[in-house]
Parts: C-alpha cells; sequence; structure tokens
C-alpha cells in the first residue's frame, strides 16, 4: 500500500502542474465552459488513478516477467531463440503501449479515419518488433551502439527523402510515442537479461542503455515504409474543437469505458500467455511469486484502463480547446509563453526523469549534478514545444528544417562524447516524451493548429513529440562532452 502512495504522489506531482496552468488560463485569457472544466478535472482524477496502479503494476508485474524472459532466453545460450523473442515480444509489448494508443487514435481522428489506429498500431508494433531484434542482437555481439545507430540514421534519411510530409511528423511522433510507460521498463529489464549470454557472463551497465532507442527506431522505419508502399501522398486532416462544452460530464466516460476496455484486454493477453506458457513449461515460479506477478498484470490491466479513460473523455479534450483559444488571441506571444511553460513544467514533472538524472549523477560520481541535467534537459524541452509552435505559426517552416539539422548534430556528438552518455541521450529523448507530452501537449499544440490561418492540422500538428524527443539527445551528449573535458582535467576516467 506504502508502494502505491508513493506512485501516487509522483502522478500527481506530474499532473499538478498542468492542471495548475489550464486553471491559470480558464480563469486569464482562456474561459472554459463549466461541463468542460468539470470534465477536465474528473479526467485529471482518473489519470492520476489509473497511472498510479498502472505504476505499481509495471513494477511488480511487467518488470519482473521482461526479466525473466531476458534470463530464459539467456539461458538457451542460442542467438536464434533471441531473433525469435526480439519479435515476438517486441511486437506484443509494443501493441499494448498505452502512449501509442493514444497517439493513434489522434491521427485516425485528424486523418477521418483515413489512417487508421489499427494500421499505426500493427505497422509500429511490427517496426519496434524488427528493430528491438536487432537492439538484442547488437548486444549478444559486442556491436558499438554508435556505429549501429549511425547506420540506422543513415537509412531513416534515405527513406525520409521517399516520404510525404505529413507521414514524416507522425514517423518521428510514433517513435516518441513508443518508449513510454510500459514498453521501457520492459526492454531494460529483459535488455539485463540478454546481456548474460554475453561470452564474459557480466551484465556489463552499458548495455542496460541503447536498446530503446535501437527499438523506438523501429517506429520511424515502419511508419516511412507504410507510407512509401501505400502511397498516400496527398493527405488533410482537421480537428473537431468543441468550445461549448454541451455534452454531459459523465457521458464521455461512460461511452469510452467498454471500447477501452476490449482494447486493453486484447493487447495485453498475448504478453501474458507467453509468460504462462514459459511458466509452466520452463520457469516454474513459486507459486507466491506467480500470484505476485499475475496480480501487477491485473493492476496494469485496471491502471490503463481508467488512465485511457480519464485522458479520452476530458483530459485530451481540454488540451484541444486550450491550444484553440490561446491560439486565436490577438498576440501570439501568448500561445508561444504557454507552449515554453508547458515544455519546461513537464519535463520537471516526469517521474522517469528524475530516476534518470540520478543515474547519471551516480554514473559520473557526482561530477555532472542532477540539478545541471534536469535544468538542461527542462530548458531543452521547452525549447521544442516552442519551437513547435513557432512552426505552425510561421508559413513554409517544416519539420525536418529542425530534425535534420538536429540529428546530423546528435549523431556527430556520439563519436566525441563518452560512449556511456551516447546510449542515455538517446534512451532520454524516450523518457522526455512521456504521457503528459503524448496526451496534454499534444492535443494543445493540434487545438493551437487548428486556430491559426494558413496551418495544417496534420502537417504541423504532428512533429511536436519528435522535436521533444530529440532535444535531451543533443543536451545530454553536450553534458557528456563536458564531463569529458572536466574528468580529464581532474585526471579521473571518461568511461569512454
Amino acid at each position: 500500500m506504502n508502494i502505491l502512495t508513493e506512485k501516487f504522489k509522483e502522478v500527481l506531482l506530474s499532473v499538478l502542474p498542468i492542471v495548475a496552468i489550464v486553471l491559470i488560463l480558464h480563469f486569464t485569457i482562456a474561459p472554459l465552459e463549466t461541463n468542460l472544466l468539470l470534465r477536465f478535472l474528473l479526467g485529471a482524477l482518473f489519470v492520476v488513478i489509473g497511472l498510479a496502479i498502472f505504476l505499481l503494476g509495471t513494477d511488480i508485474g511487467i518488470t519482473p516477467i521482461g526479466t525473466n524472459l531476458g534470463k530464459g532466453i539467456a539461458k538457451s545460450n542460442k542467438v536464434w531463440i533471441v531473433a525469435v523473442a526480439g519479435i515476438v515480444l517486441g511486437f506484443f509489448i509494443s501493441i499494448a503501449e498505452p502512449d501509442l494508443h493514444i497517439l493513434a487514435n489522434q491521427i485516425s481522428d485528424v486523418t477521418g479515419g483515413l489512417i487508421n489506429n489499427s494500421s499505426i498500431l500493427i505497422y509500429v508494433s511490427i517496426g519496434i518488433a524488427i528493430m528491438m531484434t536487432i537492439g538484442l542482437l547488437r548486444i549478444v555481439f559486442n556491436i558499438p551502439l554508435y556505429k549501429l545507430l549511425t547506420g540506422i540514421y543513415f537509412v531513416i534519411f534515405i527513406l525520409s527523402l521517399f516520404t510525404s510530409n505529413e507521414f514524416l511528423a507522425i514517423a518521428f511522433d510514433a517513435s516518441g510515442a513508443t518508449t513510454g510507460a510500459l514498453t521501457v521498463p520492459f526492454m531494460l529489464a529483459l535488455a539485463l537479461g540478454v546481456s548474460n549470454l554475453k561470452k564474459n557472463g557480466k551484465a556489463s551497465e552499458k548495455d542496460s542503455f541503447g536498446l530503446v532507442a535501437v527499438s523506438s527506431s523501429g517506429a520511424i522505419i515502419a511508419v516511412m515504409m507504410m507510407n512509401i508502399l501505400g502511397g498516400q501522398d496527398e493527405l488533410s486532416g482537421s480537428l473537431a474543437v468543441d468550445l461549448s462544452g454541451s455534452e454531459s460530464v459523465i457521458a464521455p466516460f461512460l461511452h469510452h469505458f467498454p471500447t477501452i476496455t476490449k482494447e486493453i484486454l486484447i493487447a495485453l493477453v498475448p504478453i501474458i500467455s507467453i509468460f504462462l506458457l514459459y511458466q509452466v513449461f520452463f520457469l516454474k515460479l513459486s507459486k507466491r511469486k506467480l500470484v505476485k506477478i499475475l496480480k501487477g498484470a491485473l493492476y496494469v490491466f485496471i491502471g490503463l484502463v481508467i488512465f485511457l479513460v480519464g485522458v479520452n473523455a476530458g483530459f485530451m479534450e481540454v488540451g484541444s480547446v486550450v491550444g484553440y483559444t490561446v491560439a486565436a488571441l490577438d498576440n501570439s506571444l501568448y500561445v508561444l509563453i504557454v507552449a515554453f511553460v508547458l515544455g519546461i513544467v513537464t519535463i520537471l514533472a516526469e517521474p522517469a526523469v528524475y530516476v534518470l538524472t540520478h543515474q547519471i549523477e551516480d554514473v559520473t560520481n557526482g561530477y555532472v549534478k542532477r540539478k545541471v541535467v534536469l535544468t538542461a534537459l527542462s530548458i531543452g524541452v521547452g525549447l521544442a514545444v516552442l519551437l513547435s509552435m513557432i512552426r505552425i505559426l510561421v508559413p513554409g517552416l517544416q519539420l525536418w528544417h529542425f530534425i535534420l539539422p538536429g540529428y546530423i548534430v546528435a549523431i556527430g556528438l556520439m563519436y566525441v562524447t563518452p560512449k556511456m552518455f551516447v546510449g542515455m541521450a538517446f534512451d532520454a529523448g524516450g523518457v522526455a516524451s512521456g504521457p503528459m507530452t503524448a496526451t496534454f501537449i499534444l492535443a494543445f499544440v493540434q487545438g493551437a493548429a487548428e486556430s491559426i490561418e494558413g496551418a495544417n492540422v496534420l502537417l504541423d500538428g504532428f512533429g511536436m513529440i519528435a522535436m521533444v524527443a530529440m532535444m535531451p539527445i543533443i543536451t545530454l551528449e553536450i553534458l557528456g562532452l563536458l564531463f569529458k573535458i572536466k574528468s580529464r582535467k581532474g585526471g579521473l576516467q571518461s568511461n569512454e
């Protein structure tokens, strides 16, 4: 019960700043209809309760499942089993990720069903599965992460030449959305288990970083291939923004509940079934341990349903309305300031960022202070959301104008920054684009794109998650470089 209370406090701290900003805007420049405000507050309560239960379930259910399956793969001592396990587990863990469901539904809504949510879920999950397998094989064969990432991003740049601008934004957003609260702990646990397969038999700390980065690139490649093979170049989109809040407060929650329950049940059953089969034939955990893991899986199911009902029934709708209303004001400065502040508070309140910043301070023996990392990350993400808004406001400014130079810098820095920071930096991109980014800020940016004359919701509304995922990579690599310079002066090793 104490752990649940801790999770509840963590999530409350991450949601409260968003609620506070919405209330401040409601009483100043963007008043909301009463029903809409009440739906948002009820949705926020659902988000807090659902996410707390979900995170508890991940700790006692999904992470042990990942660790046990990873150890099982290691015991087999066969590379082909790593490959098959990577494909199967990668697909099923990705299709169960809540952030990906939110993004897929948003894409389906904006394109009027032209790109349906099932297509996005299946394509992206296949991409994740293939790249997760490559990521696991990298660990087995000791392939340097920076060399593999250079090759992967070279392929992505080539594919981007044949991808339409609409799909380019969706592809990079899908990458950020797939590295969410369910996939990240599972992948890290699996990577740790598989690293035992290495000849030296030691799970090095470096190998626990990087699998998330390699896997998430699968989402980019999959959506690009979806566009290239499907040939859908002419896409248009719009977002239905209901400023009146005419619907009753409770009705949307009741409407979404059965559909979401069914979707989550279908998404979770395969991964639990694989684990149970492995338990029956190989693992043979004690009854007490098995019951605890299954209880965790039940928490994940209940938490996900409550979280997604809250997000879909009230939380995201207000994000769109606030974005639409603030962007419609005479002075564009308001929407730019709100975008920057939203970026800063989101990253400051993200629980996973606290884990990451502590980890960096530990790894660098306190040379890189966590406050410095936290400040750099929050400014980086604030700038990412701000630049996304500038892209919407300035006609002709496209996503690749930011993404191309950004990733060229990120890849170039990989060769000069300590290698420990490379994995951390690319994984941090996934950490930064957490549930609050995939829900409220995405809806806010799309609402603004719908409101601003000349902007295209499909072209300009997507791409923000991609920007948020890219900035921490550059920020942490620069910090790694500074650490390298500083540690040399101090006569320390920089973990190269």
